[in-house]
């Protein structure tokens, strides 16, 4: 019995060890092995757009409180300046985020770094209607976003420094992310009406409130064909379209009545009744 048992678990051994070397040499094995290289980095690529989505998103926010100043300063020419430099390093952040997708498809990635995307977009609008009064365009802020980039090639076998060359990289900014930035824009534009009438400026709301009625009858027209987060934040722009509207109505009707620096108080306790399917109300 000790002998069978001996050669039949000697048998296993070698069965195992053959078992062992099959799967080495198995085709389905080092397929499955290419796999899960390519796999991890795709993962690690991602994982790191979306660190540098998180970086572009701090960075917007921050230019988006410092332009909030423009309505309590005498010369907003300063913080716009201020708000360029900011931008142009949001910029430069972008730019590694092309560098990570050379080559590969963006809508495989999309998700990881659109968060930060939308919220470039809100600030580089933001500042564009505080110096020009207009909303940027889609082909406007895609001109920003081209970079340089300087690459070394090396000559195997050679001493001499290798020869630098200049690579162009571009960064394009889907339609549904700059919809989606857009639609965020409202809200800042809203808080700046509020922020304008408290520093006695009643000028800046009636025109705040065509411009925004403009924005929503574009989103309007869209409807149920754009993005499905469009449809979420249509009811955030009508709510800051209606508190706009309503804070001009009391500035025609009791902005007489009112002292200017009660008028924000008076705005940010209002609210605005919206129906979403009908607009405001």
């Amino acid at each position: 019995m000790n002998r069978r048992d001996g050669d039949g678990g000697s048998r296993r051994n070698h069965d195992t060890v053959q078992d062992h070397d099959a799967s080495q040499t198995s085709p389905v094995i080092a397929a499955f092995k290419v796999f899960q290289q390519e796999l991890d980095t795709k993962h690690d690529k991602y994982e790191r757009l979306v660190k540098i989505s998180r970086d572009v998103t701090i960075e917007s926010k921050r230019t988006i409180f410092l332009l909030h100043r423009v309505t309590s300063v005498p010369d907003a020419e300063d913080i716009l300046n201020e708000a360029d430099v900011k931008l142009d390093g949001v910029r430069q952040k972008i730019g590694l985020i092309a560098e990570e997708l050379r080559g590969e498809d963006i809508h495989q990635f999309h998700r990881a770094f659109t968060p930060g995307i939308q919220e470039y977009v809100e600030a580089v609008s933001f500042q564009h209607y505080i110096r020009h009064h207009s909303l940027i365009s889609l082909e406007e802020i895609n001109a920003r976003l081209v970079f340089m980039r300087t690459e070394t090639h090396e000559h195997k076998g050679s001493c001499e420094a290798p020869p630098l060359s200049a690579q162009v990289l571009t960064f394009q900014v889907t339609p549904s992310d700059y919809l989606l930035g857009v639609a965020d824009l409202t809200g800042e534009l809203m808080r700046m009406c509020i922020s304008s009438v408290g520093n006695g400026d009643i000028n800046t709301p009636f025109r705040l409130s065509q411009f925004l009625r403009q924005i929503h009858d574009g989103f309007s027209y869209i409807g149920n064909t754009g993005p499905y987060e469009v449809s979420k934040k249509l009811h955030t722009l009508r709510q800051s379209l209606g508190k706009v509207e309503d804070a001009c109505y009391t500035l025609r009707v009791r902005g007489s009545e009112i002292p200017k620096h009660m008028l924000a108080d008076v705005f940010s306790s209002r609210t605005t009744l919206i129906d979403p399917d009908e607009g405001v109300v």
